[in-house]
């Protein structure tokens, strides 16, 4: 029981949807025995048993070996649970309390109604209560035929025993029914319950398995990427360093061309490496848009976008409206219990208005669900400042979360946000790359001579 007090202390918002069915499911399968006692295991006190010292000795020991029982099979069905989905090993030691007090179980009951005489359906309670908590754990353990073949043989000796203190007739066979119909009862219950979550599981392990590969075939593409544009680039400066530092040891003129043709290619690689790590850092609004609404709703999440794709806009103003999409749906996946999200885009002649608004935001601190004081929004609020634009995000009532972006239409056509603020970008934005980039070119050009350079220094040593 301490197990699920723990569990629980977690909090439920604070727990993925899966992780909540299976809560929900080991916790409904530890009280289901916990019911079926207090239901079936006291109704005979009512009618059946005589109010007489020794009968209610025993029924009221009876009860008492069938809570313990209950109290066990809660303690062991979480690890039962972790040994059918395959995590760990389950304990075999564990099940042999359980199964020493449903004999303890079956010798009271022999006692009860050889002293009382119990009959009819007090008698067919109390045997079908009687496996009820061991059973529950049991049927996670071993396969559907042992489990079966295990509940046969209980029936045969709760009959066998019975038998020995004058049970006969119809009442004999009603405890052979109820010892199986119980087994049933729990195999039926628990063992889909058990093989739903695997699969679950099974199909989340699957989605971050794909994940990991997407993001491990994104890395294999860009270093082909890299390879192809710097390997042969590379190749050649080596070669015509080594053919410029042999001309200069003879003394030879040629090797100032050399150098000149090592400065030109490096210059190129570096251009080109640029363009290639500029495809990767750019955000198209258009794909962001359906990149957000596939991940929600492959999330469970629906996903609407009303107005607009962007698609008439300048490129500065889609590249800085897309990374607003991307971290906007990150936040949703990443914070509260959204059901619906709607992604609003409006243009006129003067601004651009994009609007991201999602249910399922529960009460926290700042920073959560969405947090206005996140890395991730103050690095938006870098790369729209730099385009005169504005970012607003905050709660909106009734449990809605809010993410505004404004835009001015006016000159962006000769704006970006790579050159106009340095290093504007922030982590978890990916805009750190465009601070690295304009820091680079700035030092390029400050310590790289340009053309006139390598002329002046051929012409010196000639």
């Amino acid at each position: 029981m301490s197990v699920l007090v723990r569990d629980w202390r977690r909090g439920w918002q604070q727990r993925s949807r899966l992780e909540r069915i299976d809560l929900y499911s080991r916790v409904t399968v530890s009280t289901m025995p916990w019911f079926f006692t207090l239901a079936w295991q006291v109704t005979p006190f009512k009618s059946d048993i005589r109010h007489e010292p020794l009968p209610l000795f025993l029924g009221l020991a009876l009860l008492v070996v069938s809570l313990v029982q209950c109290l066990l099979n809660s303690l062991n069905i979480r690890p039962a649970y972790r040994h059918y989905l395959g995590t760990s090993v389950f304990p075999r030691r564990r099940q042999l309390p359980p199964l020493v007090l449903i004999l303890v179980s079956l010798g009271l009951l022999v006692a009860l109604v050889g002293v009382d005489g119990v009959n009819g359906s007090g008698l067919f309670l109390m045997v079908i209560n009687m496996p009820t908590a061991f059973a529950t754990t049991q049927t996670l353990l071993v396969p559907v035929r042992t489990f079966l073949l295990q509940a046969l043989a209980l029936a045969a000796l709760g009959v066998g025993s019975l038998a020995a203190v004058g049970v006969r007739g119809g009442p004999l066979g009603g405890v052979a029914s109820a010892v199986l119909l119980s087994c049933l009862i729990i195999l039926v219950s628990v063992r889909p319950s058990a093989w739903s979550l695997a699969v679950m599981w099974q199909a989340e392990e699957a989605r971050d398995l794909q994940a990991r590969l997407a993001v491990a075939e994104e890395r294999l593409r860009f270093g082909r990427d890299l390879h192809d544009v710097l390997g042969r680039n590379l190749a050649v400066i080596a070669l015509k360093s080594e053919l410029a530092a042999e001309l200069a040891q003879r003394g030879r003129p040629e090797a100032v061309d050399q150098m000149v043709e090592v400065q030109r290619i490096a210059r190129t690689s570096q251009q080109e490496v640029r363009e290639v790590v500029r495809g990767y850092r750019e955000a198209d609004l258009s794909t962001e848009l359906a990149g957000a609404r596939g991940v929600l709703s492959a999330a469970g999440i629906e996903c609407e976008v009303r107005g607009t794709t962007g698609g008439e806009l300048p490129a500065p103003v889609q590249a800085a409206l897309g990374w607003v999409v991307r971290e906007a749906a990150t936040n949703v996946l990443r914070h509260g219990d959204p059901r619906r999200c709607t992604i609003r885009i409006g243009s006129s002649a003067d601004e651009v208005v994009l609007q991201v608004e999602n249910d399922g935001v529960a009460a926290a601190p700042d920073g959560a669900a969405g947090g206005l004081g996140g890395s991730g929004l103050a690095g938006l609020r870098e790369r729209l400042r730099a385009l005169e634009g504005s970012l607003d995000a905050g709660p909106a009532g009734d449990g809605l979360f809010r993410l505004t972006a404004t835009i001015p239409l006016s000159g962006t056509e000769t704006r970006t946000p790579s050159r106009t603020k340095p290093g504007a970008g922030t982590e978890g934005t990916g805009a750190e790359g465009t601070g690295a980039e304009v820091t680079a070119g700035t030092e390029e050009a400050r310590v790289v001579p340009g053309p006139a350079g390598p002329t002046a220094l051929r012409e010196e040593r000639r």
